[in-house]
């Protein structure tokens, strides 16, 4: 039993001997020197950590400020991209529209196929302008017809189209008093400085300008009615037309030499009046309307209006006539089966006058019929 305690107490202190360590000892030496050496490699490995992390840090800093600049770059690019292709688009456009030109007087369509488009509906005055043009068509021969812009100048513009495309001879009134001359001879010799206030439509002049202008709107009326008279092949003066009614400053002119033109043989009539010289019919009722008394009241209630911001009125067109040596054909199409559905202007016209044919939906809107032969 003795023997048996000795063992349970050696048992028992054996763990306690494990456990104790003597200070200065081998072990704790060791101990203390495993645990030094473990601080310092970890003190090294945060130092390498850091700056590792210091590193990245910058490395990190000059890559966002790369792809920054890189980005700013690419805005810059984006940005200029657009602005070049905006340029192109425009240039392209141009040299599009200088190669497909807006006329003002379009090629022949079919009158059917042009009155389906126009007058569409189930309206009373839709139906109506069906019928007419049915009517047209078939009563009349007239197949085909050229619409003409709708515009403050559209009655000058049906006329003057078929002046030209027709090779119209230039008037011999003109070729005698030469035109070019006309401004100056209204003020030097019958003292019509109130010319001055003549005005281009929607452009507007005043003072001595207007002379120049002038000149320069009759000098090109006449050049041009001279190479149209000139050109035998009707291709050729097909091919001039559309340069010409394609040319909207050009165009303008022509119409605006015309309206001068008309106001020259509105203040010779008016002269002539004064002296009881004969004149033709339509003067006396020109100046018997209160806003056209003189020429220079017509002038400025009437003409100066026309192109800007109304059109010449169909009462006019005797104007237009004498001025032209044409006989003008107008097609009511809203008075069909009346006796006023086929207007001729002026009724004193000569026989050997040529006549031209233009017709209207509405007595302001003009397109030109192509009759068939």
């Amino acid at each position: 039993m003795a023997m048996a305690g000795e063992v349970d107490n050696h048992h028992g202190e054996m763990p306690s001997r494990r456990l104790h360590t003597v200070p200065g000892s081998p072990a704790q030496q060791h101990l203390h020197s495993h645990l030094s050496s473990t601080s310092t490699e970890t003190s090294k490995e945060h130092s390498r950590m850091s700056s590792i992390h210091e590193v990245m840090k910058k490395a990190w800093n000059k890559v966002r400020q790369c792809l920054l600049l890189a980005v700013a770059m690419l805005f810059m690019m984006w940005q200029h991209f657009k602005a070049f292709i905006s340029l192109w688009c425009s240039i392209s456009c141009q040299g599009r529209s200088k190669n497909k030109r807006n006329l003002s007087v379009n090629a022949e369509v079919d009158v059917i196929t042009y009155c389906s488009k126009k007058w569409k509906g189930e309206a009373l005055n839709a139906k109506q302008m069906r019928k007419v043009y049915e009517d047209v068509y078939w009563k009349h021969n007239i197949k085909t017809l050229q619409p003409v812009k709708e515009d403050n100048y559209g009655l000058l513009r049906a006329v003057m189209f078929q002046v030209f495309s027709q090779a119209i001879p230039f008037p011999g009134w003109m070729k005698e008093k030469d035109i070019l001359k006309l401004p100056e001879k209204l003020l030097y010799s019958q003292g019509c400085n109130w010319i001055q206030q003549f005005s281009f439509g929607p452009e507007k002049y005043a003072g001595p300008k207007v002379y120049g202008k002038l000149r320069s709107c009759l000098e090109l009326f006449k050049s041009e009615w001279v190479d149209f008279c000139a050109s035998k092949d009707r291709i050729k003066r097909k091919k001039m037309c559309k340069s010409l009614f394609s040319d909207e400053t050009k165009e303008n002119k022509v119409y605006e030499a015309l309206k001068f033109i008309i106001l020259y043989l509105a203040i010779e009539a008016h002269e002539n009046l004064k002296t009881e010289e004969q004149i033709p019919s339509f003067f006396p009722f020109l100046f018997s309307r209160d806003t056209s008394a003189d020429p220079l009241s017509y002038m400025m209630n009437h003409l100066n209006m026309v192109g800007d911001t109304i059109g010449l009125e169909q009462a006019e067109l005797c104007l237009v006539c004498y001025a032209l040596e044409v006989k003008i054909k107008v097609l009511r199409l809203t008075k069909f089966n009346t006796e006023d559905f086929e207007m001729i202007y002026p009724a004193d016209h000569k026989r050997d006058w040529h006549e031209i044919t233009i017709m209207t939906d509405d007595d302001r809107h003009y397109n030109i019929p192509v009759i068939a032969k």
